[in-house]
This record gives C-alpha cells, structure tokens and sequence, in this order.
C-alpha cells in the first residue's frame, strides 16, 4: 500500500503528528509496536488536561479519535527497515508486508538502561524516577535521593529540594567541586559519599536505601538519569544524523523536525535531549506541519 506520510511510533509524538496530518485529510499510517517508553508509569503529569492518567488511557484516548479521520490508518507492528526507492521509501513490516511512502516522522523513542543495583529495575516508574516535575509532587515531600551517574546528577540534586528533604548519593561516578558543594549546601541537598549497594522496602514501594557500610538512609523515591540509545535502528539505517546529549544519542532536526536526510523527519525522546509528554507531544505537531509543507512544496524526495 501506498502512503503521503509514515509515522512509525504511536506514543504522544507520534499520535500528535497523526492527527495534525488527518485534520489536513492527508493519506497517513502510523505504526506502532505497543512498548512506548512510558509504559512502566502508573500516571502521567504536568500534561495539560491529562494531569493524573495513565499514559496507556492517554494513548487509548488519542487512538479512539484518530480513528474518526479516514485518512488515518492505525497499524500495530513493528517498522523493521526502511529503504529509499524511486524518490519514495520502502518500509518493510514484521508481518512480511510493504508499504511505499513519501514522507517519515520517526517517532520510535529511547530505550532506558538503569544502573545495575539490586531493587532498581522493578521500581522503575514507580518509586525509581527520572523526572521530579512529572513524579516529584507525588513523594508527599518525604526524603529523596539521588542516584549519580554523572555530572547530571547535580541538576537533580539541585532541584530536587523543592519536593523534599534531598541526598545525593555520589556512587564513586560523580565529585563536586567545592563551588558544586556551596551550591548544594546553599539548597540543603545532603551529600553522601558512601555507595548505595541496595533498595529497601516492599517493591515497587521504597522505605531506604542501604549503603556499603551497612547504614541505612531513609527515601521515598529515588531519582536517576539512566543512559538512553535509540529504541529502533530505523534513524540510523535512513542515514540520519546524530548528536550527543547527556544521557545518549538523539537525531539532529531543524526547527520543523527536518532530520539531515530529505523528508524524514524525527519527533519525540528519539529527536530530543529533554524528555517530557508536553515536549514530545509538541515535537509531534511540529513535525506533522514540516512534513506536511514538505508535500505542499515538493521539498525532499
């Protein structure tokens, strides 16, 4: 089947460009494998009026209204090549089929690597967090930590006081420097040099955490950057640019979500060094209008 625009990934990026390009009654599939990267979020905050719901109800939601534009098709599966041929692409699908395209948003996201540390995995989401803004309200101003495992950890560590009594756990990955200290101790973020070598509590809930030397520190949620790399090869195997940011690699985009390779555009965590709902979702619309000027004006391919 033929298609103007492919949109492979369906979490908030990806569905935010569907609809901007059904409301412009162009011919659009989005595929998507049902593993977004939210998925271990009980809840989704600071999203304007979704504030408290699950991300699968967001998605759900999003996916009921999509299907009122008949120029939308929904397609569950997963993207596994994607090739230039006769100024269009060829995207080739788990299932043995192949749809032809003129335009790509790549909306496939990152995939998260947690430090290994006994207790952390099976807190992901819950009482192990990445971002106080979305989760931190939620801790009730009990005791958190930090988790370093690099020098991002003192952005959390200076945030994180505004949601709670705050501890930076250095790890042995991460050594302030004296004006680093003053900053810290100027927002009352205790910092501890002694590793945390285990999660304490009823998983997914967490009470402590236990140190190397067998002391115990009080925390209801505990915050890391985990490293991030491309959920899909897709970007790569188009022959997308990448840049580095302070957790992985992200593709390089102009201000419409243009990637460096001629009408494949990227939105979401996979085309940005910030994660966040409300970011992903912009970068969606953002790249359904470039690709949709990209069709207008014969721009690309």
């Amino acid at each position: 089947m033929d298609f103007e625009i492919t949109i492979i990934g369906g979490s908030f990026a990806g569905q935010s460009a569907a609809l901007q390009l059904g409301r412009a009654r162009r011919r659009v599939l989005l595929i998507d494998g049902g593993k977004p990267r939210n998925r271990f979020a009980r809840t989704s905050h600071g999203f304007l009026g979704q504030d408290g719901q699950p991300p699968s109800a967001i998605m759900a939601t999003a996916a009921s209204q999509l299907a009122r534009y008949k120029t939308v098709e929904q397609r569950n599966g997963l993207a596994m090549d994607a090739v230039a041929a006769e100024q269009r692409f060829r995207i080739s699908l788990d299932d043995g089929t192949e749809v032809t395209t003129g335009r790509i948003i790549l909306a496939t996201g990152v995939r998260d690597h947690l430090p290994e540390l006994p207790g952390l995995e099976e807190r992901w989401g819950v009482s192990v967090l990445h971002c106080p803004y979305c989760h931190g309200y939620e801790l009730d101003q009990r005791p958190v930590g930090v988790l370093a495992s690099s020098e991002m950890a003192m952005h959390h560590a200076l945030l994180l006081p505004d949601w709670g009594p705050a501890t930076l756990f250095m790890q042995n990955a991460f050594l302030p420097t004296p004006e680093q200290k003053a900053a810290l101790a100027a927002r009352g973020t205790a910092v501890e040099p002694v590793p945390v070598v285990e999660l304490l509590g009823k998983s997914p809930a967490l009470e402590a955490v236990r140190l190397a030397d067998g002391r115990t520190v009080e925390i209801a949620g505990l915050f890391v950057a985990p490293k991030t790399e491309p959920a899909s090869d897709l970007a790569g195997r188009l022959g997308c640019a990448f840049e580095e940011g302070l957790t992985g690699p992200f593709v390089t985009v102009d201000r419409m979500q243009q990637t460096s390779v001629p009408s494949v555009f990227a939105a979401g965590d996979l085309a940005s060094a910030m994660a966040n709902a409300t970011l992903a979702a912009a970068a969606g619309v953002m790249a359904a209008g470039g690709a949709h000027y990209s069709l207008i004006h014969g721009i690309g391919q």
